[in-house]
């Protein structure tokens, strides 16, 4: 009865994938206008039956003391790899790095992180770049230069520059900075299981490898990057 009772219909799953891209784009719930439009409804009484329907079905809840808030809990099992990589797409800032951008504060770039073979750590600055007003006061960051080609699929490329969000744990499904035995760097889509650490790239050429939980610490989750388009 449980599992009949969790499953969720076509628009019940929709409204749930772009709540949770949304809010891991850019921090917020999207508003009921938003969500009304996003599944073509006309009006935002159908978006209040599906909150209502998804939240006592365990999949958001609504957030104390903040006006219209949503946290999603988890995601229906059998949404696609499409539907949670899209879940997050980290935001683009076009044009390279702007070092005088008198608007931003600067973050330093600790070297290098692979996104591919995992490399060995680096914890030394090596340059400085800006980053724009929105990410400024909102924790400590820094930034790290993309070497290869293993999360293309979520918008990564090779040659971008990561601005990351310090911390040591992250949700499943989110891509962070990780460090493996203390010695090797990645930027990987993170999945905790039991004592097991999945560490998921979003290229099918890449298979997803699996740590005993404290052979990998977070170094923190991406929120940004950098492209330079020539």
């Amino acid at each position: 009865m449980y599992e009949v009772c969790s499953m969720l219909t076509k628009k019940q799953k929709n409204l749930l994938i772009f709540i949770n891209k949304k809010i891991r784009s850019s921090g917020i719930s999207p508003s009921y206008e938003e969500m009304k439009n996003s599944l073509n409804l006309k009006s935002k009484s159908g978006i209040h039956r599906l909150i209502s329907a998804l939240e006592e079905r365990g999949f958001v809840k609504r957030l104390a003391h903040k006006a219209r808030a949503l946290e999603v809990v988890k995601l229906p099992e059998n949404a696609s790899a499409n539907d949670i990589f899209n879940s997050f797409t980290p935001s683009v800032i076009k044009g390279g790095l702007d070092k005088n951008n008198t608007d931003s504060s600067k973050v330093s770039i600790l070297g290098s992180i692979a996104a591919g073979t995992p490399i060995e750590a680096i914890q030394q600055e090596v340059d400085r770049v800006a980053i724009p007003a929105d990410l400024q006061n909102k924790g400590e960051h820094f930034g790290l230069k993309v070497k290869g080609d293993s999360m293309i699929d979520a918008g990564i490329n090779d040659g971008d520059t990561v601005i990351v969000k310090r911390c040591t744990s992250v949700d499943n499904g989110e891509i962070a900075v990780v460090l493996i035995d203390d010695q090797e760097a990645t930027l990987k889509k993170i999945r905790k299981k039991g004592k097991t650490i999945a560490l998921e790239a979003a290229n099918k050429n890449y298979g997803t490898k699996i740590y005993a939980a404290n052979r990998v610490k977070v170094q923190g989750k991406l929120i940004s990057l950098y492209r330079k388009f020539h």
